[in-house]
């Protein structure tokens, strides 16, 4: 079993981000800039802004945070989206998920410039993605694809089980693992809430990918010997052993599984910190028009 270290191969991708910035800058171009749009508190979400501001300050991007309060309104959160839609300084932004009830996920991800929509969740980066046309490809799932190369993981004519069906990992990552592409042509089975007995077709992965977010969900049973085994879940379970009283569990039962395993993600330090580079590399592409050029 070897472990496959996300934090290792995510600074090596900040580290060539960064030195392409300082080519920018020696050329006299403009700074790459990000901004997010944070509403409301949850803790989840600001480690993780607080985590991507951080990343941006380490390549050289310039960065901007917009805070709302929990109670902001769809009409006032549409309006901040086109201020960033029309800001030229601005390159891409995300606006952080999940956001509370009274606000339409989909209308804001839709009202976002897909241009500009780094974390490639807009209609028109998805099916630009299913076409294999330039896109910005959903961070999660790009950053998987590039552990899995980085690791040299034979994925051609390999079975790949993924579980989960959002449109942030599960179905996008189905897609690009599927895809006619030197990183894809595997045969993909996309599992859910409704898959009749599971375990049958996670026995059969040479890669598994799990993205159910439901804690240790994945047993050694569940497991054939060798498999590669990506862990994508990243809940907050209470914990006497932290400080914070809380502690970060992957969907997979890891000491069971890992002994079984060619390859596996730890959580954290797994696949957490590809999400953040990818989120870097998408707004760098951004800021040199390499997908949508001026």
């Amino acid at each position: 079993m070897q472990l496959i270290d996300g934090k290792k191969i995510s600074l090596e991708l900040q580290e060539e981000i960064a030195l392409e910035v300082r080519k920018l800058k020696e050329q006299g171009k403009k700074t790459p800039h990000l901004a997010a749009i944070l509403v409301g508190s949850d803790g989840g979400s600001e480690t993780y802004v607080a985590s991507k501001i951080k990343a941006c300050e380490k390549v050289g991007f310039k960065s901007t945070l917009l805070r709302f309060p929990q109670y902001t309104t769809e009409e006032k959160l549409l309006h901040a989206v086109h201020e960033l839609n029309n800001d030229p300084d601005v390159d891409g932004f995300i606006v952080q998920l999940p956001l509370p009830r009274q606000i339409n996920e989909h209308k804001i991800i839709e009202s976002i410039l897909p241009s500009k929509d780094v974390d490639g969740f807009h209609p028109i980066n998805v099916g630009r993605m299913v076409l294999n046309l330039p896109c910005y490809v959903s961070a999660t799932p790009w950053g998987i694809v590039h552990l899995l190369h980085q690791y040299k993981v034979e994925t051609s004519g390999k079975h790949c089980v993924v579980i989960g069906r959002s449109h942030i990992v599960g179905s996008p990552m189905s897609i690009l693992m599927a895809k006619n592409t030197h990183l894809g042509n595997c045969t993909v089975t996309l599992c859910h809430s409704k898959t009749k007995d599971l375990k049958s077709h996670t026995l059969s992965a040479d890669i598994l990918i799990c993205a159910l977010g439901s804690p240790e969900f994945v047993t050694a049973d569940m497991v054939k010997e060798g498999a590669v085994v990506i862990d994508v879940g990243t809940t907050r379970v209470e914990s006497t052993e932290t400080k914070s009283g809380y502690k970060l569990k992957g969907d997979i039962k890891f000491d069971e599984v890992a002994p079984k395993c060619s390859l596996i993600t730890p959580v954290p330090g797994g696949v957490g910190p590809m999400t953040i580079a990818s989120l870097l590399r998408n707004t760098l592409m951004a800021a040199k028009k390499e997908v949508y050029p001026a």
